[in-house]
């Protein structure tokens, strides 16, 4: 049997260490206290910005609303910075989507000095894609172990229907060609993996679903997500709040295909 080379935990520290809150905060334009409103907010729409930093002998005390700058002073109108809306610049982005899920926008410190910002709008970068595209891409992964534990020799066919067998066959065949050969289950498409799993009774309990029902709509819409970020195209427009949604549950169901492949192993 082919080994699955990496794990949840090691990808998770590849993302921890490469893609982080820092790679698409944006920094926080701040004034000082004594600044008037009037002309603050003057700028905030020039700039399309919702928040400004508002700044205390130097230093970033908190943050005023856009719409509330009508009257006095900036500093009239602060707002601390609180723990559920700040993150330090090193924190995985999986905690942006979850801040997010109940704020408009995510405070970026560092050394407990906020100096950043990300909005929802952040979410359309590369980082944010690159790693989205990871969790799918390691779940897929963990998927193709699953099948080659349960389906030996090619017995997952009868779950297929024959379109979809023979086109895995031709990839294989075009594969085969170029000396790119593996074997026939790493030539199906997410959507097929996606269907021996969801009728492998075993596999949709160990998975935490209640029934294959909830798991098709689940992996449909990953297997969306997915075809939208291969062809780069908007992620946030008509999908907030429900990308928060799948990327926790991307990651949920990867805990529990690992603890699936684990216990598989201990078997062996």
């Amino acid at each position: 049997m082919k080994a699955l080379k990496t794990s949840l935990q090691e990808m998770r520290e590849i993302f921890d260490r490469s893609i982080t809150v820092r790679d698409i905060a944006e920094p926080l334009a701040s004034f000082d206290s004594i600044q008037q409103a009037s002309r603050i907010r003057e700028y905030l729409e020039q700039k399309d910005f919702d928040v400004v930093g508002v700044r205390e002998d130097g230093a970033m005390r908190g943050y005023a609303r856009k719409e509330d700058l009508v009257s006095g002073v900036i500093g009239d109108h602060l707002v601390e910075f609180s723990a559920t809306n700040t993150l330090p610049d090193r924190a995985p982005l999986l905690e942006v989507f979850i801040v997010l899920r109940h704020s408009h926008q995510v405070f970026v410190s560092l050394k407990d000095q906020v100096w950043g910002i990300v909005t929802r709008g952040d979410l359309q970068k590369g980082p944010v894609r690159m790693w989205l595209f990871g969790l799918i891409s390691l779940l897929e992964m963990n998927f193709l172990r699953m099948i080659r534990e349960c389906y030996p020799d090619s017995s997952w066919k009868g779950l297929l229907k024959p379109k979809r067998i023979n086109d895995a066959e031709q990839i294989f065949s075009d594969r085969k060609q170029k000396n790119e050969a593996t074997d026939l289950v790493d030539c199906l498409q997410f959507c097929d993996k996606a269907e021996i799993i969801q009728k492998t009774e075993k596999l949709v309990s160990a998975l935490g679903f209640s029934s294959k029902k909830k798991i098709n709509q689940l992996l449909g819409k990953l297997e969306r997500l997915r075809n939208t970020l291969a062809h780069s195209q908007d992620i946030i427009t008509g999908n907030w709040p429900e990308i928060c949604d799948l990327a926790d549950a991307a990651e949920s169901i990867l805990h529990k295909c690992e603890r699936v492949n684990a216990t598989q192993t201990d078997m062996n």
